[in-house]
């Protein structure tokens, strides 16, 4: 039988309707950007579209954690770094193209070296003039670090929470060392004020398209080149790696090698999401070295489901966009309290069932009523039965108990932005909730675990179609 294209050949059906959303939203929305007036009620504004493009950048990026974590059972806690390198990549190559229309004027010294008493340009920045040499620099820095620190790490059979450890310690490490003024990357303030590139104004409306539909791109580039990868014999062999180290090395199989070319890769994706991240949004700095940061990758990554690709993509849109959507506007300061209370009330009734949704209807209810009762204690009712009903349950134990805390928790989640309690300095421990929940209860995520039942269901529909054979007997002779 003949063979399709190889791409197609790679692509199952998560794969096709990913990639076809990917190409649908690199059409469309730059589409509605540029076509359509302001004043239409279809017309996306290019801030939406730049927050899209962060969301495409973040999305590679989760990818890439997938190929390691995902299939080859490595959590690196790290790949904040790859793709801050493979940003700061890209935004030496924007200042140097500042030249003298910078606020000091200097013709070769960016800004904040000129403040910074710099007599001279650094041998580092040296090629960074250059689009070709910046853009290798972007997947070299970051898969030489990569490969540097693989080759000892794997070698050395350091493996679980200790490699975490350790790759957490080398981001850490980087953010201070770029926090620091004579380091030579801009220190606290890191690099911005960027103004061209390749010859194209940064803030152009026609720029900012074509960043996002090369944000699209590379996102269809990574899926199937990480596609490509898991899918073949290396990919394979990856897997067994990742299920059962020590007998794959008793085969034979160098496992320090498919590890290393995994981690290798996996950084130059990252640090390609981190160039087309910089120019989107005007800035590159230390914080991106942050260790939290790290940390929310590998919560994408789980919430859309840890070893299938397209769900590490679908997590990174998710939490992102659920992170912007609370964190700003009316329901700004109470993200963190929302997700906590949502995350309670959907593992209560995944214990419970019918009692636990009994609860959170009947506190649910009593904190509403309690609301239209004059006085402090009207102010304070939602609170007043939550308290009350958690003492209950830490008494009882009873899911009913704690099915009407969570109820009376929604219901405070959603009264207070007019009460004025403000909750928002708490968003990691939203995230980290979300991560137990979801490690608790979905820990396929969200795609493996809608294969999961879509499976299911569909053995079900087939045991419950008769057997032809048995319903029309053959006729006796």
């Amino acid at each position: 039988m003949q063979q399709g294209p190889l791409i197609l050949r790679l692509l199952d059906g998560h794969g096709k309707i990913f990639i076809g959303i990917v190409l649908a939203m690199a059409v469309v929305i730059p589409a509605l950007n540029l076509l359509l007036p302001p004043s239409n009620p279809l017309h996306v504004p290019t801030y939406v579209m730049v927050l899209i493009g962060k969301y495409l950048c973040y999305a590679l990026l989760a990818l890439s954690v997938d190929l390691v974590w995902g299939y080859a059972g490595i959590l690196s806690l790290g790949h904040g770094a790859f793709f801050a390198l493979g940003g700061y990549a890209m935004g030496m190559y924007l200042m140097r193209q500042i030249g003298p229309r910078g606020v000091y004027a200097h013709p070769a010294l960016p800004d904040f070296m000129v403040f910074l008493n710099y007599k001279e340009l650094p041998w580092f920045w040296y090629g960074f003039d250059w689009f070709v040499f910046a853009a290798a620099m972007v997947i070299v820095v970051p898969g030489l670090l990569a490969f540097v620190f693989g080759w000892f790490a794997f070698r050395s059979r350091v493996t679980g929470v200790y490699l975490s450890i350790i790759t957490q310690a080398l981001t850490f490490a980087l953010m201070l060392a770029f926090f620091r003024n004579n380091f030579g990357f801009g220190g606290n303030n890191g690099l911005t004020d960027f103004k061209d590139i390749l010859g194209f104004n940064v803030q152009a409306q026609g720029t900012r398209v074509t960043l996002f539909i090369l944000s699209a791109l590379f996102l269809i580039f990574g899926y199937l080149l990480c596609r490509w990868m898991v899918t073949s014999k290396f990919g394979k062999v990856l897997i067994a790696v990742r299920d059962q180290e020590s007998r794959a090395r008793f085969i034979g199989y160098r496992v320090e090698n498919y590890k290393l070319v995994a981690f290798v890769v996996s950084a130059c994706l990252a640090g390609i999401a981190g160039a087309l991240y910089v120019p989107q949004v005007g800035i590159i700095n230390p914080s991106e070295f942050s260790p939290a940061n790290s940390i929310e990758i590998i919560i994408w990554v789980a919430v859309g489901g840890r070893g299938t690709l397209v769900g590490a993509a679908l997590g990174a849109f998710v939490v992102n966009y659920a992170k912007t959507l609370f964190t700003g506007g009316l329901v700004a300061p109470f993200w963190l309290f929302g997700a906590g209370v949502f995350l309670l009330a959907a593992y209560l009734v995944w214990k419970s069932r019918l009692p636990a949704l009994a609860g959170i209807a009947g506190g649910a209810v009593l904190a509403f009523v309690g609301f239209f009762i004059p006085g402090p204690v009207g102010v304070y009712a939602g609170l007043i039965v939550a308290a009350i009903a958690a003492a209950t349950w830490v008494l009882s134990t009873r899911p009913e108990a704690a099915g009407a805390a969570a109820g009376a928790l929604m219901v405070l989640f959603f009264a207070t932005p007019f009460a004025g309690i403000s909750l928002a300095l708490y968003w990691l421990f939203a995230l980290g909730a979300l991560f137990v929940f979801v490690t608790l209860l979905m820990p396929k995520g969200i795609v493996g675990t809608i294969g999961d039942l879509s499976e299911k269901i569909s053995t079900y529909k087939r045991s419950e179609v008769p057997n032809a054979a048995s319903t029309n007997p053959a006729p006796a002779e």
